[in-house]
């Protein structure tokens, strides 16, 4: 199981080396467990909570470092928000996942008023475990669909073309299961 320790100091300089996403976990597969602090709710979440219970979608957060964010610098953060009670209605949990540490993931559900459960991984160990690649110092996004028993159903990696699976593709993939 992967681990975000506590940090106050951020990790920029990680992202700096170019690495292009990997399609590196099987479908089919569990993917690796983590547990990462939930700014939203003040609370640990472990991924494997959800296994034999419900599914789950991880959205991956291309979240630099800023003094505010706002809506128009991270509309699918905002738009994934905006769907939240649709995917709780299909029986999903959605947690998204920041690449800022704690006290910048705070202003980040702050100043876009969010109420979906943002993780914090300052470290960038859960990024790396799923490969979602990495760019001009931040991770890239990544959107994955964990199915009820915690196996992987759906992928979305950055592209050009398509950096992010929009709420709607990921509610198409959750009706799927």
């Amino acid at each position: 199981m992967l681990t975000a320790p506590p940090s106050t100091t951020g990790a920029g300089w990680r992202y700096w080396v170019p690495l292009p996403p990997r399609l590196e976990l099987p479908v089919g597969q569990i993917p690796p467990d983590f547990a990462l602090g939930d700014v939203t709710y003040q609370r640990t979440m472990r991924l494997a909570n959800w296994r034999g219970k419900q599914p789950v979608v991880l959205v991956f957060c291309r979240i630099a470092a800023a003094i505010a964010y706002s809506p128009q610098r991270h509309t699918h953060l905002v738009a994934i928000d905006e769907a939240y009670d649709q995917f709780r209605n299909a029986g999903a949990e959605v947690l998204a996942i920041s690449p800022q540490p704690q006290r910048q993931t705070q202003a980040v559900v702050d100043d876009l008023g969010l109420s979906l459960p943002l993780l914090s991984d300052p470290t960038g160990g859960v990024f790396r475990a799923y490969y979602t690649g990495q760019a001009l110092g931040a991770p890239l996004p990544a959107q994955f669909l964990l199915d009820a028993q915690g196996r992987l159903r759906y992928c979305h990696l950055f592209s050009l073309l398509h950096p992010v699976a929009p709420p709607a593709t990921l509610l198409a993939a959750l009706e799927q299961l």
